[in-house]
């Protein structure tokens, strides 16, 4: 006689549904996600995701939200009320964003002691002082769009709580960090590709990688970690006067940060990238799915995808083995150096947008004023 079926608790059965979303968004805390989030949050999640929404904002929108329970709990004592009281969301401003000289004077300004070492203790907590400002309002910005996903109204936008943090912001002046301290620009990248020489697999993926990512536009690492051989079509060789045709290849990139899936963006892949490429993929026996997967301590190959992060952390390690302040570089680099690149080699701003895909003509031309104001004819007027 078969043993009947044990019922699931509140947290296991919280795990088995964020298992099932898990492909449209990964998720490597699950058990500790499943103890955080509320039935309401995991409901919420697999709402979103039948919505259609970009993995990276989900992605964020989770990560936030574990947050924000945390916070509650270490807080308050309980999950987070929905709709949150104006009062919980100027809690969480003083918490966040405070004064590190009115601090000195007065231990209970700003985050209380036995809140942070909580948040601290789960890893959630990494920061030393008040936090970014923009991290504030990111995190203030998907609590309120959560909240409206639950079919509530909050009081994120009353007078009280945004005075409180202009006023706050003002306490804390702090000048915004760039992702990558240095852009990875052609004379940086040639370093690392040095690094790229041996046809071990490992070398052959970290070459592609760089390449691509750069050549792309400096396609962002979730984009490049996702990449998959159905997304690439071979295009017709691109005719050189006086030498062999260069290979050719288009990326379709699909649904990304700043597209929806409707639109079909292409960037395409000229010459070295593309034999790079090329490389990779016939040493690595890759026809279909996932393009640049992990590679074992033994150099065995995983059918897996490599994560996002990885990509950061292959961008450090060949800088380091470049002889390069790894800590000043990061994958972001890859997508601001394209840019940087462009503008030293005088190519046309929309030209390179065209490539990068940025939207906004004022973000991709602060990559340009930066590398041509030293030189240029307004620093030279005397």
């Amino acid at each position: 006689m078969a043993k009947p079926k044990t019922s699931l608790t509140a947290v296991e059965r919280r795990a088995e549904e964020l298992d099932t979303i898990a492909a449209v968004l990964p998720i490597e805390r699950r058990d500790e996600l499943a103890e955080l989030l509320s039935d309401q949050d995991v409901e919420t999640l697999r709402h979103l995701v039948n919505q259609g929404m970009g993995d990276n904002t989900l992605r964020a929108l989770t990560s936030d939200l574990t947050y924000l329970e945390a916070w509650g709990l270490a807080a308050t004592g309980h999950s987070l009320p929905w709709p949150a009281p104006e009062a919980l969301l100027l809690k969480f401003v003083a918490h966040h964003l405070w004064d590190p000289q009115h601090r000195e004077t007065d231990p209970d300004h700003g985050m209380p002691a036995d809140v942070e070492e909580n948040l601290r203790s789960q890893g959630l907590l990494k920061s030393v002082g008040p936090h970014a400002p923009a991290t504030v309002r990111r995190r203030l910005a998907n609590w309120s769009t959560l909240t409206k996903w639950r079919g509530f109204d909050g009081a994120f936008t009353s007078p009280s709580v945004k005075s409180a943090i202009r006023l706050a912001v003002r306490a804390v002046p702090r000048t915004r960090g760039r992702k990558s301290a240095k852009a990875v620009t052609g004379d940086v990248l040639a370093k690392l590709l040095a690094t790229c020489a041996t046809d071990s697999l490992r070398d052959l993926r970290d070459r592609a990688i760089l390449m691509v990512a750069f050549a792309s536009g400096g396609r962002r690492r979730s984009e490049i970690a996702g990449l998959r051989r159905e997304q690439m079509t071979v295009e017709p060789p691109i005719p050189v006067e006086n030498s062999a045709p260069l290979p050719s290849l288009a990326i379709h990139l699909g649904r990304t940060k700043t597209s929806s899936g409707e639109q079909d963006d292409v960037v395409y892949l000229t010459g070295r990238p593309v034999e790079a490429l090329d490389a990779w993929m016939v040493a690595a026996k890759i026809d279909s799915g996932s393009v640049f997967r992990a590679i074992g301590r033994w150099g065995t190959l995983s059918r897996r995808q490599i994560d996002p992060q990885s990509v950061n952390a292959i961008i450090k390690q060949r800088a380091e083995m470049a002889g390069l302040d790894s800590g000043e570089f990061s994958a972001h680099g890859l997508r601001s150096g394209f840019l940087t690149e462009a503008a030293i080699r005088n190519i046309p701003l929309l030209e390179a947008m065209e490539q990068s895909r940025h939207r906004s003509v004022q973000q991709a031309s602060n990559y340009y004023n930066n590398a041509t104001r030293p030189s240029g004819r307004a620093a030279r007027m005397l």
